[in-house]
């Protein structure tokens, strides 16, 4: 056996031996998916620092791959939401002077920039014992946020959040 040979063998051992000893990992890979209830756009969020996309006022989004969370769920972990809204999200889209007047597109940006608002909040992760699906993060009035981590959508009758799709926020939000 020559020497290059062998280096190849030991080589190729110690890589099926290093993958042997790794296990399974302690956390797995789920989708992010978002659903606001609330009447102001979501711009962008995330969870523990996982990025998620937009979601349309009363309406859908995120989809993005992937938020870690534990292969077992275990009592008391918590999970920190943030989200940046547009709070003028119809007048926003009314006045959008489109891409063709680049002063005017970026006067109407900044000016829709400045005003959106970036929340967080610390919710409990429920309890799962089915294997992880998604983490569905529900936007609702007043900068309160359910999760779940169930395997049907929203709408399906074993979503354990009922919460209706159109919420509207009330004249003043409970502390």
């Amino acid at each position: 056996m020559t020497r290059k040979l062998g280096l190849k063998l030991l080589s190729g051992l110690l890589l099926v031996l290093a993958g042997c000893s790794l296990g399974e990992s302690e956390y797995l890979g789920g989708d992010l998916w978002a659903v606001n209830h609330a009447s102001a756009a979501i711009n962008n969020f995330s969870v523990n620092g996982y990025g998620g996309g937009n979601a349309n006022p009363h309406g859908y989004g995120g989809g993005a791959c992937c938020v870690m969370l534990p292969r077992e769920w275990r009592p008391g972990i918590l999970m920190k939401v943030e989200w940046e809204t547009d709070p003028n999200t119809v007048e926003n889209g009314k006045t959008f002077p489109g891409f063709v007047n680049r002063e005017k597109f970026l006067a109407w940006k900044n000016n829709a920039e400045s005003n959106f608002q970036r929340h967080s909040a610390i919710v409990p992760l429920p309890p799962y014992d089915q294997g992880l699906c998604a983490l569905e993060v529900h936007f609702l009035p007043c900068h309160q946020v359910k999760v779940t981590t169930a395997c049907w959508g929203y709408g399906s009758p074993n979503n354990p959040i009922k919460e209706p799709l159109e919420m509207k926020e009330p004249p003043v939000c409970p502390k």
